[in-house]
């Protein structure tokens, strides 16, 4: 009998471990609990190949980006209520946040945000 191997993918958080908000940011989200269930990439230390074929590194620095267990690529505020969806702790947030009316009026405020994140990259 053969084994089925079609076990999902590890849900995969790419972030800018070079930007000190972000590494703290991400660094809140490795202590939660259910963080050992995802995958944590440094996009500004990691291989290409970490990346995956669709993206590429410039892209990944400069915007928030997650791969969820089918390999769909999210990017942006809907990559932050994607990862909080799958904290326990903050898994309503996530749900609450990741809906379109919501993603709406969060995704230009990361906008926003992206501008003056510059000021603390290193």
């Amino acid at each position: 009998m053969q084994e089925n191997s079609h076990a999902p993918a590890p849900f995969k958080v790419y972030y800018d471990g070079a930007c000190p908000l972000c590494s703290a940011e991400i660094a809140t989200y490795q202590r939660a609990a259910g963080a050992q269930h995802l995958d944590w990439v440094d996009a500004s230390s990691c291989s290409g190949i970490a990346l995956g074929d669709d993206l590429q590194q410039a892209d990944a620095l400069a915007r928030m980006h997650v791969r969820d267990e089918n390999g769909q690529l999210i990017s942006g505020a809907a990559a932050f209520a994607a990862i909080w969806e799958r904290l326990p702790r903050t898994r309503l947030l996530g749900k609450l946040l990741g809906t379109r009316v919501a993603l709406f009026f969060l995704e230009p405020a990361y906008r926003l945000f992206l501008t003056i994140r510059p000021l603390w990259r290193k």
